[in-house]
């Protein structure tokens, strides 16, 4: 995925969240990894979701390519929290295994909200005091255990892409946060883009990984900085420019933005069966900011 590779690049043995509200495309933007994805297997663990959404997963989504090399984990959300809670770390011993033969693993996760919820009722039925909006102490410290658990081995890797469902689109609520502080950096998906038809709706300026500086680049680093300035300028003259308040030449780099507009819409959306290279996307990325002349 071009906006993945390019703008939030991700390192083999990293872990990443996907932070979003209900119904913006988590589980497209998981299906779209798998089939895209250079790791020889994938493992996704599907925890607290309906029914009928893991049917159109598998089917839909997945479909025969992806399935052709992922393991799938499944406990709906009517199985008893136990259930759900045992899914995720089976999951991730299975990923482990394969690691463990040196194998490069895609292990995600949808999603590790719902992990949280059922460790909460596991927590409060044995009566564990319920601390921040009712999360008792062992559902963070659980976060953290399972967590770490992906990573980099002597002999492979488990690259881990969790889910996180934020309550009310709030970022800032007990298990977003918590994550954010465990992750290795966030893709954030934006309500606002989803609703225009922008897929995937990914925040770019909102998104983050902290290995991107140590896996790219310093070309590649300088061609991503430069898209996220020119993003950043439009964003911030946006109030301007909606009542026909901005003068063409104040600023070069909102110039760029709105001159180029649908070049870079092109780059950043991609329908779910584009799949674009990692080099590729680099190459897209280099002739795109080849229009913005000389910022």
């Amino acid at each position: 995925m071009r906006v993945l590779d390019t703008l939030t690049s991700v390192g083999r043995g990293q872990r990443m969240g996907l932070f979003a509200g209900s119904g913006v495309g988590k589980s497209s933007l998981l299906s779209m990894i798998a089939r895209g994805t250079d790791a020889q297997v994938s493992v996704i663990a599907l925890v607290g979701e309906r029914g009928r959404e893991v049917r159109e997963f598998l089917e839909d989504d997945l479909g025969a390519e992806g399935l052709a090399r992922s393991i799938v984990v499944v406990s709906t959300s009517d199985e008893p929290a136990m259930m759900r809670l045992r899914a995720a770390f089976v999951a991730t011993r299975i990923a482990e295994s394969f690691r463990d033969q040196g194998a490069d693993v895609m292990l995600m996760m949808d999603s590790l909200t719902r992990v949280a919820m059922a460790q909460r009722e596991i927590g409060l039925s044995v009566g564990e005091p319920p601390a921040t909006r009712g999360y008792p102490p062992s559902t963070f410290s659980l976060l953290a255990r399972l967590l770490e658990r992906a990573g980099t081995d002597q002999s492979g890797s488990i690259t881990g892409i969790y889910t996180v469902l934020v309550d009310g689109d709030d970022h800032n609520e007990p298990i977003a946060d918590a994550a954010r502080s465990i992750l290795d950096g966030h893709v954030v998906l934006d309500r606002r883009l989803a609703v225009q038809g922008h897929f995937p709706s990914v925040d770019a300026l909102a998104s983050i990984s902290r290995v991107a500086s140590r896996v790219n680049t310093p070309e590649q680093n300088r061609l991503a900085g430069t898209l996220r300035k020119v993003l950043a300028a439009r964003r911030n003259a946006q109030d301007l420019l909606d009542v026909g308040a901005y003068k063409a030449g104040t600023n070069p780099l909102v110039d760029a933005a709105v001159d180029n507009e649908a070049a870079i819409n092109e780059f950043l959306q991609q329908r779910m069966d584009d799949q674009t290279s990692a080099p590729l996307a680099w190459d897209q990325l280099t002739r795109l900011t080849r229009l913005f002349g000389g910022i």
